[in-house]
């Protein structure tokens, strides 16, 4: 297993480009699923909260305008690093190789990175159209195809589609935990591409920790002791700021996926 050093981005920056956002004042207890923003577009102004996707991607721009310059986040180029940097390890693995389900695909960031590094073919998976729109709108050359579905209820047409595409790969950034990619949709998301497959997913690292509750922390460890999965590198890093400046620290993991999900816990997730 591999440990990569800290990176650490520059401090908040205030720039926001071409939209109005303002941060509460009075956030020091806020919780990092209950972060919020004034947003004001052409003279008038809403509440949104970080995790309404649905409204953020309804805004051109506005998704890298909080995130990415407001509050530093560089998740998906660490993620990507990190997984360029085990492959150049390994001189039997070819990026050019990979064919990826990119689970919380979102508005491309992600996939976008992976088709820099090489990848041959990456699908988008997400759960609302929103996300669908603003990938097709914002980064249409990255997506082989981008399927709205909810995979804890997948239906028959859609997971034909995704194994007959033979997907060696999953990837999952900055969506497990805080309700958005429930463990039982990771666990299906891993039953999806074949093995041997490489698994690659970032996570706050509060979830892996003993006290954890939202499940991640048992079922990476079950994963591992039932040797479905293996974790290659890990790396621990500030995946961004919050709202009051503070650090959000995440590890970002490589991992194989050396056999099959049995089919009964698979069922047990699901149900």
């Amino acid at each position: 297993m591999t440990q990569l050093d800290n990176s650490t981005p520059d401090s908040l920056d205030a720039t926001i480009g071409r939209y109005e956002i303002c941060l509460p004042t009075e956030n020091g207890l806020m919780g990092q699923d209950e972060e919020w923003c004034e947003l004001t577009v052409d003279g008038e102004t809403q509440v949104i909260r970080f995790h309404d996707y649905n409204k953020i991607f309804m805004h051109p721009g506005l998704y890298e305008s909080l995130f990415y310059r407001m509050l530093k986040c560089c998740s998906p180029k660490q993620v990507v690093r990190l997984l360029e940097t085990v492959f150049e390890q390994d001189e039997q693995a070819d990026l050019s190789g990979l064919r990826i389900l990119d689970l919380g695909a979102g508005n491309g960031m992600v996939g976008e990175q992976l088709i820099d590094a090489g990848a041959d073919a990456v699908i988008g998976l997400d759960i609302i159209p929103e996300a669908k729109k603003a990938a097709e709108r914002d980064r249409p050359w990255v997506y082989d195809d981008y399927l709205i579905a909810d995979l804890t209820d997948l239906d028959e047409e859609q997971e034909k589609t995704i194994r007959e595409a033979k997907l060696n790969c999953l990837t999952t950034v900055a969506a497990l935990g805080f309700g958005d990619v429930p463990a039982a949709a990771f666990l299906k998301s891993l039953d999806l591409i074949e093995t041997p497959g490489w698994v690659v997913f970032n996570i706050k690292e509060n979830f892996l920790a003993p006290s954890d509750d939202s499940g991640f922390a048992a079922l990476i460890q079950e994963l591992s002791e039932a040797k479905v999965l293996r974790v290659d590198a890990w790396l621990r890093y500030q995946h961004r700021l919050s709202t009051s400046g503070e650090p959000l620290y995440y590890l970002a993991m490589i991992a194989h996926k050396i056999n099959e999900l049995p089919a009964e816990r698979l069922q047990e997730a699901l149900a």
